[in-house]
Formats: C-alpha cells, structure tokens, sequence
C-alpha cells in the first residue's frame, strides 16, 4: 500500500470542496496526474488488484477530507469567502511554472499550442459570468431522466480528471447538482446507482482518452491543461469588494498558496 497517498487524497479532496478548484489541479502539484489515469485504467482491467495500493489509501485521503474539512470549507467560503479564494489562486498558480518546465513550453510549443491554450482559457474563464440556477431535484427516475443523469455523471467524472475544471461546477451548469445532493443526502439509490453508473463509465472512457492524448500529443494536451487551470483563475476570482485590511489578509493568503504548491511540490519530490 503507498500510504503516502492518504495525504495526497487529503489534498485533493479539500479541493474538490472548493467550487471552481480541481483535484486533478492538485493531483498534478503532488506529481501523480499520470499514475492516477494509469492506475484508473488498470482497476477496469483484469489486473485491477495492482492498482489497489494506489487508489486504497487515495481514497481514504479523499473520502477523509471530505468528513473532516466540509464544516471548515464551508465557514471559510461563508465568513472569510475572499481570502480563502485568493489562497487558493495561489495554490492554481504556483503550478504553471511546473507545468511550463514539464512541458518543455519554450522548446516544444509552436504557434497553434498557444492559440488552442488561450482558446481554452478564455472559453473556461468566460463560465465565471455565467450564473446557473440548478433546477429542482430530480427525486423520481423515468427514462429520459435517467439519460440526462447518466451523461451528468459522465461529464461531471470526466470535469474531475480534467486539471482546472470543477466536477461540482459541471454538474451545476447542467442543473444536475441539487439532485445529487439531494440524493446523497436522502440516500435515493437509484438516483445514486444512475448518477454513480455514469461517473464510472465518464472515469474508464475519460482517462483512457486523456491518458492516450498525453502519451500522442504531449504538447498538445499540455496547452489544454495550462489553458484550463489558467482560466480556472477568473471563475475562483471572488472579486475586489473588500476593504483595505481584507485586501492586506488576501495578499497573505494569496502567498501562502503560491508557497504551499512549491513546498507540496518539493515535499512529495524527495518521499
């Protein structure tokens, strides 16, 4: 078992309560992007036992989080929304040098990389003036109900592999989101199992296909994940409607962000 990933998941869940933040983001900070697609791929298989010491302690890390550090999320976003935003601008940031130099941006990129990267990340940022309003919940299944919640799943599961999209915000774009709640919350199995049935369709299609890009077109996909997390920015940016002391306190969290991706970085390097 690679225990060690029990803190990888912790950090990747904390960002999966965060709206507009990504764990693929975080997955890519603690330099497990790749082993995580890979190790997705081999659950699906007939050597899914391998990948078991993997993925065990991720998702202790990942489902811990989530009990533990809802409440705290939940009183930051509430009470101190602005400066928990910019730490976690920070924390987006401090990860495009790493990809930059991962990537080989300056040797490897050709004109049409940086026109699809900008594309990608004006496209993501323009979400931010969206405003979805979620429909009511969806509590009694028919069949194009079913097809609906099904592809919600799917694209929500593959918005979670994707660095710098939120799998929460997908949802909440297809108006899918307060039904999920709603039936995790009333524990409305077979909304689950259709929703649950499309997330894990989405996580074996969607990490094949990123994982075979990656491998095809290295610096291609590069440009769409540099251009995501770039554009991930403006839909966290909570705006500057503070006064100077709440400025001064973002400026500080905001740094520590910045500092936290290079020491996770760095940490995880040398373990």
């Amino acid at each position: 078992m690679q225990w060690k990933n029990i803190y990888r998941g912790l950090m990747m869940g904390i960002s999966d309560l965060i709206p507009g933040v990504s764990g693929g983001t975080v997955a890519l900070i603690l330099g497990i992007y790749d082993n995580l697609l890979k190790a997705i791929n081999g659950f699906f298989s007939r050597d899914w036992k391998k990948q078991l010491g993997f993925l065990v302690p991720l998702g202790i890390g990942i489902g811990g989080a989530l009990l533990l550090f809802s409440r705290l999320i939940e009183y930051l976003l509430a009470n101190h929304v602005v400066p928990t935003q910019f730490f976690f601008i920070g924390l987006v940031l401090g990860v495009l040098p790493f990809l930059a130099r991962e990537s080989g941006m300056k040797r490897n990129f050709r004109p049409i990389h940086y026109v699809i990267l900008v594309i990608i990340g004006i496209a993501l940022a323009a979400t931010a003036f969206l405003n979805p309003s979620d429909s009511e919940p969806i509590r009694e299944l028919t069949g194009s109900k079913a097809v609906f919640l099904f592809f919600s799943g799917w694209l929500g599961s593959m918005a979670m592999l994707l660095p710098g999209v939120s799998g929460s915000f997908v949802l909440l774009l297809l108006g899918a989101y307060s039904t999920a709640i709603a039936a995790l919350s009333n524990l409305n199995l077979p909304i689950i199992a259709v929703i649950g049935a499309g997330v894990i369709v989405g996580f074996i299609v969607s990490s094949r296909i990123i994982h075979y890009l990656l491998n095809t077109f290295p610096s291609l996909m590069y440009a769409v994940i540099i251009g995501l997390i770039a554009g991930s920015v403006f839909v966290i940016f909570p705006g500057l409607h503070s006064g100077p002391g709440s400025l001064a306190v973002s400026a500080v969290t905001f740094l520590a962000g910045l500092l936290f991706t290079v020491w996770l970085g760095k940490v995880d390097a040398n373990r």
